[in-house]
């Protein structure tokens, strides 16, 4: 793969911190968020590892001029931005954490390129979030679906507001739902529109059984997003996952618990 590493890494807002021989963790952040939303989590894995933080195009201090539609248009144009980072970088034997719709890019990364990565970490992940007429159960039918993000695209703040207090759950800590709904707004309208129609309306469950990589998900309770029979999915067709519910509550269990999110993680590569 021959790309531009500088322009790579300042397109993404890539930031290194921890150890730089120590074995390389990426971490991958989800739908309207931005790398800060791993900040209590990275803290525990600076002795030992190299700790690379980014930006999906269009969210924290990435660059937004480089928001191409017909990119980001499939969950791939994004999986492929992973790959450059790990080239640019020239990562081997990543260890890959991705919360919410990033673990599917993370899934679509590491099957593209398998012999670049050592582990993936799936946080609430979903492959599909409507419900099909099989029985699959994504936890939305078609129509709430449709109505979430025609409700978006008329009014993001309003919607930001009225969602990111719901996804993050944790209604006794009324500070989390601000901090997430602080951060959809940050989001211009017209990217976290584009964005959201492409998280939602993705199937990726084809892709789990194309999984080589050794596989941990991480399932929170009360995840209104990804509940928890869509994590035992994830775990079922992904090949020897191993599958852990934890303690945390609701949907971003790296910002609300992130003791345990670190905890849970290190367990499973020690």
């Amino acid at each position: 793969m021959s790309i531009d590493a500088p322009s790579v890494l300042l397109r993404n807002n890539v930031r290194e911190l921890g150890d730089p021989a120590g074995r390389p963790i990426v971490f991958a952040h989800g739908y309207g968020c931005s790398q800060a939303m791993w900040r209590d989590v990275v803290p525990h894995f600076l002795d030992g590892f190299r700790v690379v933080l980014f930006d999906h195009v269009g969210a924290g201090n990435s660059d937004t001029a480089a928001y191409d539609r017909g990119k980001y248009d499939s969950l791939h144009g994004y999986a492929s931005d992973v790959l450059e980072i790990v080239h640019a970088l020239d990562l081997r034997d990543v260890v890959m954490v991705g919360h919410s719709v990033s673990a599917t890019i993370s899934v679509l990364a590491a099957n593209r390129e398998p012999d670049r990565f050592g582990a993936l970490v799936l946080v609430g992940p979903s492959p599909r979030y409507t419900d099909d007429d099989a029985g699959y159960r994504g936890g939305f039918t078609r129509a709430d679906i449709d109505q979430l993000l025609e409700t978006l695209d008329a009014n993001h703040l309003g919607w930001s507001a009225t969602m990111a207090p719901v996804i993050m759950g944790n209604p006794d800590r009324p500070e989390l739902g601000q901090e997430l709904t602080d951060s959809f707004c940050r989001i211009a309208p017209e990217i976290a529109s584009h964005f959201a129609h492409v998280t939602f309306l993705s199937d990726n469950r084809a892709d789990l059984a194309e999984v080589t990589v050794p596989t941990l998900i991480l399932q929170s309770a009360d995840d209104v997003i990804a509940p928890d029979h869509v994590g035992v999915y994830v775990h079922e067709h992904i090949p020897g996952s191993t599958f852990v519910r934890i303690a945390a509550s609701g949907h971003v269990a790296n910002l609300s618990a992130p003791d345990e999110v670190a905890g849970a993680i290190l367990t499973y590569l020690a």
